[in-house]
């Protein structure tokens, strides 16, 4: 073999090396992020299951003759402030904005269930039992579902920042995923106040 072959092979090599290679690490980043965006879609999906439950139980409360309408008001409004809020997983500001509106949902539900208390008809039917106990499940979901993103989160970014992955993320255009923070301010203790006469 003459050294002209030679070099020919060894540069063949090389290319089909660096080629496997980027395969790969290609194939990893993309599997990594259809992770980020199912655990993403899991989110959204316990969110929804949230809002079908705020909308039963809305339903319920507006059947109640002397209801204060005001606040079942700002619950629907915060509702559908909450549903048209579009999430680009890739965007820190849209899950910003997204925590925001359902952060906000979640304050006037509150606020709905509170004022509740006073309505002893409503508060004994069955249906609001039922969504009380549904509630609770659902905001475990969705705690887990929100841990089980940021997981996901994690192991894209890893593979995005990580050598010599990090070449090939740059080449292929992958970058770093936000994480679903805290609210601000939650990590303070609530300041809770009775109004009690």
């Amino acid at each position: 073999m003459n050294s002209k072959n030679l070099t020919l092979i060894i540069i063949l090599l090389v290319i089909l090396l660096f080629g496997g290679c980027a395969c790969g690490r290609y194939n990893g980043l993309v599997t990594s992020d259809q992770v980020v965006k199912t655990a993403w879609s899991d989110v959204e999906t316990n969110y929804q299951r949230r809002t079908d439950l705020y909308n039963s139980v809305i339903k319920v409360i507006e059947g109640s003759a002397n209801f204060e309408k005001s606040t079942l008001t700002a619950v629907i409004a915060a509702r559908a402030n909450a549903t048209a809020v579009h999430v680009d997983v890739n965007d820190s500001a849209s899950l910003c904005q997204y925590q925001r509106a359902q952060a906000q949902l979640q304050g006037s539900f509150s606020r709905l269930m509170a004022v509740a208390e006073a309505y002893p008809d409503l508060k004994t039917t069955q249906q609001f039992q039922n969504f009380q106990t549904q509630i609770e499940g659902t905001e475990n979901r969705i705690n887990v579902a929100r841990r089980d993103f940021n997981a996901a989160v994690q192991d894209y970014n890893l593979k995005v920042k990580t050598f010599p992955n990090n070449i090939f993320a740059g080449i292929f255009g992958f970058h770093e995923k936000p994480y679903y923070k805290s609210d601000p301010g939650s990590e303070n203790a609530p300041d809770i106040h009775f109004d009690i006469k």
